[in-house]
């Protein structure tokens, strides 16, 4: 893999600047932000006044902690518009949540929000190893998910050139990473090896392709899949964070030249990591929920988002912002089984570690007698098809899930191919459980 560490003069001085300018401006910029929320959106004067808390309460970062905290359940209840800040008019654009689980969650912006998040994905691709004149292949999906137009504006910004291919159309995507020779690809983890199992199919080598650097996001992936995608492709595969409630991509990414954690953008997102149980703030270096404010956006500013992604904290290395290590999980997206917190990322490490296993799997939920239970459906890889490998395969993943996950699951290794695939965020847990 080609070095693509950033050169004198690549970085926004933000990136460098001391902790106490950060810190200098995050407070400005905070109180701004909690005074345009109280202001402007009645939920927020609500939630302040009948917690007892007044924007002009804010005299150090740490008062943050004494304001409530903002959850999905409220987007929801204020659906579509009741968390704009400014009139309906100006707002540019508006985003939604796919709304799987109730109404869609409704993002507006201004022009002034879009150019910003435009500038904070440019900043995060020029992490990632791009510059200005790269051609990069954009394979999230666009409309209201805010992974693909947010990912094409950033590029744009960048002063690059973006292939808006969007999701699907597997076979197609090879074609024109092939012709076009893009030097970047964002796209989901999942998604990228279905595009690596159409390179196979067609009888190219993914290494020979024009790929330097992938952005991958929009759903929790290992260091181990980091690996597998790295070697597959030879090139970089760095992590870019975000969620539409606060902006979409460009929130925190990797910098290429140290893949240690993901520095967030502190300049326009404030984080705190709290106790998932108890709302406290917890201190830099303890893993808890990670929990945003916005602090430079007018269209439908955010205060003490709670995201459920769990996390901690870091001091910065390549940049003076702090970095939030690689998602691992969901508070939401826990299972308990016996007892145990499971998280799908967990199971996924020990697919990646177990052989002659491909890196696709899902797992079932169900009900066994009166207890929860787990099946983790996967697939041998061509070379490890025969009966004999599959035994040996399903014993293995048996035992390290058992080893280093702590819970008893059945193992089902299918054909080549036989586990579903996505178009975009893999499907990780079906539940399949008995209704209470």
């Amino acid at each position: 893999m080609k070095d693509l560490s950033p050169k004198p003069g690549d970085l926004d001085p933000i990136e460098l600047a001391s902790i106490d300018e950060i810190r200098a401006l995050q407070l400005d910029r905070l109180r701004w932000s909690l005074r345009h929320a109280y202001d402007n959106v009645p939920m927020y004067r609500a939630k302040f006044d009948a917690a007892g808390v007044h924007p002009d309460d804010l005299h150090d970062l740490s008062d943050l902690a004494r304001f409530p905290f903002t959850l999905k359940s409220d987007l929801r209840e204020n659906y579509p518009f009741g968390l704009f800040a400014v009139p309906r008019e100006q707002i540019a654009r508006i985003h939604a949540s796919s709304g799987t689980t109730g109404k869609p969650t409704v993002v507006g912006y201004t022009k002034n929000d879009i150019d910003m998040w435009a500038s904070v994905v440019a900043r995060s691709l020029r992490a990632s190893g791009l510059r200005a004149g790269d051609m990069v292949h954009v394979a999230y999906g666009y409309g209201l998910f805010t992974g693909g137009l947010g990912a094409h504006y950033g590029v744009e910004k960048l002063g690059g050139t973006v292939v808006p291919m969007g999701g699907g159309q597997t076979e197609k995507q090879v074609g024109l990473i092939t012709d076009f020779q893009p030097k970047g690809i964002m796209v989901t983890p999942s998604y990228i090896l279905n595009i690596l199992e159409a390179f196979h199919k067609a009888g190219l080598d993914p290494r020979e392709t024009s790929l330097e650097v992938g952005v991958f996001g929009a759903e929790p992936w290992t260091n181990a899949m980091r690996l597998e995608i790295e070697d597959a492709f030879d090139m970089h595969a760095v992590d870019i964070y975000g969620l539409s409630e606060v902006i979409g991509p460009g929130v925190a990414n990797e910098c290429v030249e140290t893949k240690d954690g993901l520095h967030i953008w502190e300049d326009h997102f404030y984080p705190e990591i709290i106790d998932p149980a108890t709302g406290e703030v917890l201190p830099d270096g303890e893993k808890g929920e990670l929990v945003f404010t916005t602090i430079t956006k007018e269209g439908m500013p955010i205060i003490r988002y709670r995201t459920r992604d769990l996390t901690r904290l870091m001091a910065g290395t390549a940049r003076s912002m702090r970095r939030m290590e690689k998602v691992t999980g969901r508070s939401d997206d826990m299972m308990i089984l016996r007892g145990v917190n499971v998280f799908p990322t967990q199971i996924e490490e020990e697919v990646m570690a177990t052989g002659g296993l491909a890196p696709y799997f899902q797992i079932e939920l169900y009900t066994s007698g009166r207890m929860d239970a787990m099946r983790v459906l996967v697939e041998a890889t061509p070379d490890a098809a025969d009966e004999l490998s599959r035994t040996a395969a399903t014993r293995m993943l048996v035992k390290r899930i058992k080893d280093h996950v702590g819970i008893s699951t059945e193992v089902e290794v299918g054909d080549p191919g036989s586990v579903a695939r996505s178009q975009g965020k893999a499907v990780r847990v079906v539940d399949k459980r008995n209704p209470a």
